[in-house]
């Protein structure tokens, strides 16, 4: 053999070595990135089992806020078509003149004129303050303020109520 052809055979040589050397790497590789793969996948399937309940979690709170507030829906409803219902019926009864409104007056008051006394008597019938009744005109009126007072009174409860249950 000549040292050409055995500088051959020794690059040769150390070609297959390197190529084996290089395959068997690879295939370490290729175990270790497919061992990774697998755990990221893992990593993966975990992170979306999570968002997914939390997900869940969130839907069911936003449902129970839900009912909640229909619930007091309902009820500020309730409440505001019952004033609404009495409202109708003092109005009635005031066209009627079933009932009157009437008004207490001063009774320090020098320029009324009423000399009737302030503490009832054991034999007389509402004698305790001196009143005037109003005109049913008026008292309509009257009874038209009060009512949108109290149907604002209803819608502020119901508001407060509302905003009680977002910032829970």
């Amino acid at each position: 053999m000549t040292p050409g052809q055995i500088l051959a055979a020794v690059l040769l040589a150390m070609a297959i070595a390197f190529g084996g050397a290089w395959q068997v790497q690879d295939w370490r590789m290729g175990k270790k990135l497919s061992e990774q793969a697998g755990l990221h996948k893992d990593d993966l399937v975990e992170i979306t089992n999570a968002a997914a309940a939390q997900a869940r979690d969130e839907t069911d709170k936003r449902l129970a806020l839900e009912q909640q507030l229909a619930g007091q829906d309902q009820q500020h409803t309730r409440e505001l078509s019952d004033a609404q219902r009495n409202q109708a019926a003092l109005r009635d009864r005031l066209a009627t003149s079933d009932v009157r409104l009437s008004v207490l007056l001063d009774a320090a008051d020098s320029a009324s004129g009423c000399n009737v006394p302030s503490t009832p008597g054991a034999v007389g019938v509402v004698h305790a303050v001196a009143r005037a009744q109003l005109d049913p005109a008026h008292a309509q009126r009257i009874l038209a303020i009060t009512g949108d007072g109290d149907n604002a009174i209803i819608a502020l409860r119901a508001c407060q109520a509302y905003v009680r249950e977002i910032k829970k």
